[in-house]
């Protein structure tokens, strides 16, 4: 699993396809985003309940995910999205896209799901004293299976 910096590695490399480029705003953003699961059935989004949205920061000035047209439909076609940027309600739209992801991406995973890359910073919302447990959700899913 790369998140951030080391899903633009897992790009770089080839082990997912697509790659981060610069933030449409050509600045480096840091701040609590909602992300919603559109694939359940990842080792790292079943235990997420189906309706539940994640409040999950991000901190990037390279976390604009790009594919071509045919990577896309690849993607949606082997369900490999797994996360999307969403509002506060969970609602897909534009204005809740903080870097001008293609289609909202926010994470994915490659054919064999095995591979998994997001630029929200799970991490880092782990914890009571942070004010966020919501990462915890991810976390929970790859533990249990392991």
């Amino acid at each position: 699993m790369g998140i951030c910096n080391g899903f633009q590695i897992l790009c770089e490399t080839g082990l997912l396809p697509g790659a981060l480029l610069p933030n449409t705003n050509q600045k480096f953003i840091c701040k609590n985003t909602h992300i919603v699961p559109v694939n359940f059935e990842t080792t790292i989004t079943s235990e997420i309940p189906r309706g539940i949205y994640l409040k999950i920061p991000i901190a990037h000035a390279e976390g604009r995910y790009y594919a071509d047209d045919e990577t896309i439909r690849k993607l949606r076609l082997n369900n490999q999205i797994i996360f999307k940027y969403a509002t506060e309600s969970g609602e897909i739209s534009k204005q809740a896209n903080p870097n001008g992801s293609v289609e909202n991406i926010a994470g994915i995973c490659n054919e064999k799901k095995n591979v998994f890359g997001m630029m929200p910073h799970p991490e880092r919302a782990a914890d009571e004293e942070l004010g966020n447990t919501d990462g915890n959700m991810i976390f929970s899913s790859i533990f249990k299976n392991l």
